[in-house]
């Protein structure tokens, strides 16, 4: 039959592609399905991704999925696309990695295109800013609900936790920058690795390794030599891919620095994206704030909640941020133009990478997989990236939970305080009965933002009515 890896190369009809273990229109469909359920963060994008490609359609072994991911939380930036990218080229070549990748985070570019639009236009009204009363102490449950869950799995030795407090002291007291704490991190995980072998290990999720038999062999998948010609030629292509929309924005435009700005942050960024997006979103968030002020201090958890709602990736925050702070600084152009263009461009700069690192590395995988050193550091970085969400936390507390907040700055100490008295009873409260239904009652990020909004428009009805 087409497509049918069993049958010889040479009795298959002349337009079939070689590649294609799957026919491509069906692959194909199959990611528009997995795409429209991509919601919960990376755990239940994996897990969409499992039950679809493993358990159901019978396309990948379990042991061969876990081998994908295992390579993919190697790499920055989101690993759930990463791995669909990486199991659709494992279906079908070079197509069907870009194909299921696209997929991917095309639902969510749109949806959040669309959110921020909504915001941006009656973000004011005081309808919307109680639904965003509500919605952002939820989002810092989620954070610390992140935590737990990460904590849990990478802390398992008191050197991993000391790791963790470092980093979030590097961060939160000292203002160390971002990159800086997850170099550090890998460095120190390296040499822990060289004197403490045990320490050092694989990124396995805990994913159980039995599963269905799957109905086309391992061996059928699409494979390819790694090669010095093919590394360069992938490269190469990457790279003008990715930075010819910055260029062309650095060339043609003069009246704004935003696009270039954001081009170049959020390609750095997409390099430095290791442990998720909750990890790099502290980084960003105080750039975006602080540095280029493109959004005000409680803005960024305003665009998190967004992003939590709709499916695909939660960097897709970073396409708020590049709409709105284009919007306020259009140059010449229409805001709304400025706007749309920011966020397009911001989403191609944050995700072709990812196409890049895994194209490239793909062939390598079964290296990488096996490199111990490697392995350690990347254990080190785990550990850092549990306080570097600790940090978000912080900062997402401070902006929401009060409304005056005081610097200090003595010596290498630079810390942001809160003014006790400015305390916001609301929120306080709003956000610990998130921190039950999540902790106590189980509840999803979905169904906590949903009551929280609905909590915070009824103080808003109750506020009117006295």
């Amino acid at each position: 039959m087409a497509g049918d890896p069993r049958v010889p190369e040479r009795l298959r009809p002349k337009e079939e592609a070689v590649n294609d273990v799957i026919p491509l229109r069906e692959a194909t469909k199959a990611w528009f399905a997995i795409s429209l359920q991509t919601f919960g963060g990376p755990a239940g994008q994996i897990a969409v991704m499992q039950h679809k490609l493993v358990d159901e359609k019978r396309w990948i072994g379990q042991q061969r999925f876990l081998h994908a991911l295992n390579f993919c939380t190697l790499l920055p930036g989101p690993e759930a696309q990463q791995l669909a990218i990486y199991t659709g080229w494992l279906l079908n070549g070079t197509r069907g990695g870009m194909i299921a990748g696209s997929l991917f985070v095309l639902p969510g570019v749109i949806a959040l295109m669309a959110l921020s639009a909504i915001y941006v236009r009656f973000g004011e009204t005081d309808f919307i800013s109680a639904i965003f009363a509500g919605v952002a102490p939820a989002v810092i449950a989620i954070v610390v609900s992140a935590i737990q869950r990460i904590a849990k799995r990478a802390l398992d030795h008191r050197v991993l936790v000391a790791i963790a407090l470092g980093a979030f002291l590097a961060l939160t007291v000292f203002s160390v920058p971002f990159p800086l704490v997850i170099l550090g991190a890998g460095i120190v995980g390296w040499l822990l690795g060289r004197c403490m072998p045990s320490i050092a290990r694989g990124s396995g999720h805990g994913a159980a390794t039995d599963g269905p038999a799957p109905l086309i062999s391992d061996d059928a998948l699409h494979h390819e030599l790694p090669s010095r010609r093919r590394s360069l030629l992938i490269l190469t292509f990457g790279l003008v891919l990715w930075f010819t929309p910055v260029a062309a924005f650095a060339v043609f435009v003069d009246s704004t620095d935003v696009f270039v700005d954001q081009g170049l942050f959020f390609s750095g960024a997409a390099v430095v994206t290791f442990g998720g997006a909750y990890a790099v979103l502290s980084y960003v968030a105080h750039q975006a704030v602080s540095v280029y002020g493109w959004l005000a201090p409680g803005e960024m958890v305003r665009g998190l909640a967004l992003a939590e709602t709709t499916p695909g990736p939660l960097i897709m925050v970073v396409q708020f941020v590049a709409f709105v702070g284009a919007y306020r600084h259009p140059g010449s152009f229409d805001p709304w133009v400025a706007a749309v263009l920011a966020s397009l461009l911001v989403t191609w700069v944050t995700f072709v990478p990812c196409f890049l690192f895994v194209l490239l590395g793909a062939p390598y995988v079964e290296r990488l997989r096996h490199n111990r050193h490697l392995a350690a550091a990347l254990t080190g970085v785990t550990a850092a990236v549990v306080g570097v969400i600790a940090n978000l936390a912080v900062f997402f507390a401070l902006h929401n939970l009060f409304d005056k907040a005081r610097s200090v700055d003595e010596g290498p100490v630079h810390l942001d305080l809160p003014v006790l008295s400015s305390w916001d009873p609301v929120a306080f409260g709003i956000t610990g009965v998130a921190l039950v239904v999540m902790f106590k009652r189980g509840w999803g990020p979905m169904r906590t933002l949903g009551l929280c909004a609905a909590l915070g428009v009824a103080v808003y009805v109750v506020e009117l009515a006295w």
